[in-house]
Formats: C-alpha cells, structure tokens, sequence
C-alpha cells in the first residue's frame, strides 16, 4: 500500500487541480469548451465511476475516477450556465446512447463488465467535437488542465499497474482517457502545463492563467445592463470582419417557440431556417438600434460586418430586425441608443431609408434584399 499512496495522491491532485484551473478559464472566457462533449464526459465518467467499481471493487484508482466524475458534471453545470444548449448531432446522441445502453446492460442484465467496456468505447467518440473544435483553433482549449489530466491519468494507470490489476477491465478505461486528454494536450501545446505561465503575482494579487489570455485578442466579453457583452479590444475599420456566427441550422417548426433572455439566441436566416446558438462569442453579440456592426450572408460562412469605425472598448452590437420576416416576434429593446426603436419586430416594421441602409451594404439576410421579398410571418427568431 505504501509503494501505491504516492502514485494515488499525484492521480488525484492531478486530476482535481486540473478540473479547478478548467472552472477558472472558464468563468474568466479563457476556454471555448465543447458543451456537446461536456455533457456526454458527464454521462460517461458517471457510469464509468459506477461500472468501474463493480468491475474492480477495492480499487483505489476508482476513486480517482469518481472525483473526476464530479468534478466533470461541475464544469457540464457550469458550462450549461454560461451557454443555451442546441439538439444533440447524431454522433452526440450515439454517444449518450451508448451510455444509457451501459446502464441497461448493467441494472437489467447485470453484465458490469461490458456495460464498462461499452462506456470505454464511447470515451473516443465523445472526444470528437472537442477535437474538431481544437483543430480550428487551438486556443479555445489552450489550459494547463489538459496536461494535468494526462498526468493525473499516468499516475491512475501505474496505481492499477502497481496493484497487480489484470485484464482489460483494469486498464482499458484509464489507458482510454490518457491517450484521449494526452491527444488534445499535444494538439494545444505541451508547453502549457509550465507552472510559470500559468500562475503569478501582480498588484498584490493573485493570478490564475493570466498568460493565456491571448495577446492579440481582438475582442473582450464583459458585462452590460443587459447582462454579457462583447467589446471590441483593437481598432476597427469600417467593412471589416468582426466575428463568424456559426450555429447549426434548424427548421423553422424545430426551433422552441417560448424563449427568453439568453435562451433567446435564434437567428433567422432563410424563410424556414434558423441558426441556433453556438456556444461561442457571436451568442454574446446584443442588438442595437444604433449598431456599429451587421451580418453579411456570403457563400462560406455568415459573418458579422463592422459599419462603421469601431473604437477599442466600444461594444459591438447589430440589429437583429435585420434578419427576421415573422411577424409574431418582438422584442422589448433595452440598448440605450438615441435612435431606440423601444420595440424590436421584422425587418418590415423599418423605416423605409433604414430598410435601404442596410440593403445598400448587404447587411440584410439574403431573402430580405428586394422589396418585394419582405413578407409577413414565418415563426420566430432572434439572437
């Protein structure tokens, strides 16, 4: 036992401390995670910690995984605060089917033991939106917590090791998880796990992280009456891209039809589809009736536009009547500007010079550039 406590308490400090500097990246915006990945980890690491168990009873690396359980559903919940929620895609829902067949093998049939090697499988293909997202931009993960993990998952597999554990019921969970978090620690950087960039002392303070936030971010999310906010951190020209909005595509029919506050996060952007929330910065973009920014539909991607000149520390905001056709929706506008409109509707409820205005600059979605094309109703929106 003594030769294993030194290895069990690194697993368990490597694993906690990694989860706590993943909840501090992520209260200050220093992390992008993927909500859909958290939420099947959750899942996962549960049933694993449950099956774990019953496959190893005694073990002390099961311990490990059932703090990091915990700790995992910590950050789902805090993630799950942060940022509305969209329909799972059909490899997130295989994955949480995965889960809930592990359950149904073990509580109905009593196999532990392939209920555990079927969450084993399930560990790789949950890591896939996370690996697609950090392949488009490493900084969204770009924490020491993955380096941690990866430690704290060598430290679990020489714990197994040194209690003489045997077959793939010991091993094949732990060995799982340490090539997946080794995986995105590689892909982000191995140099982030260096203690002197990660922690510090300024001003009599002390900081966490401090040297991840990117140097050359051209925006900062802070907060506003209305509650988050994105402002520019560098000068903007007028034309220039701002920011992509990347949300999955719904029907109209599929899109919740009583939404309020951050849940609200809808765009139009044909008669019958909306864009939903992504997760990412572009939810956090508020409406203005004064906007210094506005979407451009173009052939790759939907992107938000600055209109005029944008100072840093000025916050950027568009005008969500210039997407919608229904005429159901409105919106009580909050934003302060001379020209407040008071209540937000279509982009028919515009003044005629302000429906040209943005026509002119082609910040209006593509159905709503003719005159013609600005019909009543459809279902809902908004962002």
């Amino acid at each position: 036992m003594g030769v294993i406590e030194p290895w069990f308490v690194v697993a368990v400090a490597g694993n906690f401390a990694g989860y706590a500097i993943y909840l501090a990246g992520l209260r200050r915006n220093l992390v992008e995670p993927n909500r859909a990945s958290w939420l099947i980890w959750s899942a996962a690491t549960g049933m694993e910690a449950a099956t774990y168990a019953a496959v190893n009873p005694g073990a002390l690396q099961g311990i490990v995984i059932l703090v990091s359980a915990i700790a995992c559903v910590a950050v789902t919940f805090g993630i799950w605060r942060r940022a509305a929620w969209a329909a799972p895609s059909p490899t997130e829902t295989l994955c949480v089917a995965a889960c809930l067949s592990a359950l149904v093998l073990w509580l109905v049939f009593r196999e532990a033991y392939w209920a555990h090697m079927l969450v084993v499988a399930a560990v790789p293909v949950s890591f896939l939106p996370t690996w697609a997202s950090v392949r488009a931009d490493p900084a969204r993960e770009r924490s020491p917590a993955w380096g941690l993990w990866t430690l704290g998952d060598l430290a679990t597999l020489l714990v197994a090791a040194r209690g003489g554990g045997e077959g793939a019921g010991q091993y094949a969970y732990l060995l799982v998880e340490f090539l997946c978090h080794a995986s995105v620690w590689f892909m982000i950087g191995l140099a982030t796990i260096n203690p002197l960039r990660s922690f510090g002392r300024r001003r009599g303070g002390f900081y966490v992280l401090d040297a991840y936030r990117k140097t050359a971010s051209l925006f900062a999310v802070g907060d506003t009456h209305l509650g988050k906010a994105v402002f520019a951190a560098v000068p903007f020209a007028e034309g220039q891209p701002l920011l992509e909005f990347t949300g999955r595509r719904f029907r109209a029919a599929q899109v919740p039809s009583l939404m309020r506050g951050a849940g609200d996060r809808y765009v139009q952007v044909t008669p019958d589809h909306y864009m939903g929330p992504s997760g990412r910065m572009d939810d956090l973009v508020n409406h203005s009736c004064d906007p210094n920014a506005g979407l451009r539909f173009a052939d790759d991607g939907v992107y938000l536009v600055a209109i005029r000149a944008i100072a840093p520390g000025e916050e950027i905001s568009w005008d969500y009547s210039t997407t919608l056709t229904e005429s159901n929706w409105h919106m009580i506008c909050q934003c302060r500007s001379p020209d407040c409109r008071r209540v937000i509707g279509n982009f028919a409820t515009l003044a005629p010079e302000r429906q040209e205005f943005y026509r002119a600059r082609n910040l209006v979605a593509p159905y709503l550039r003719r005159r013609e094309s600005v019909l009543p109703d459809v279902r809902r929106h908004a962002r």
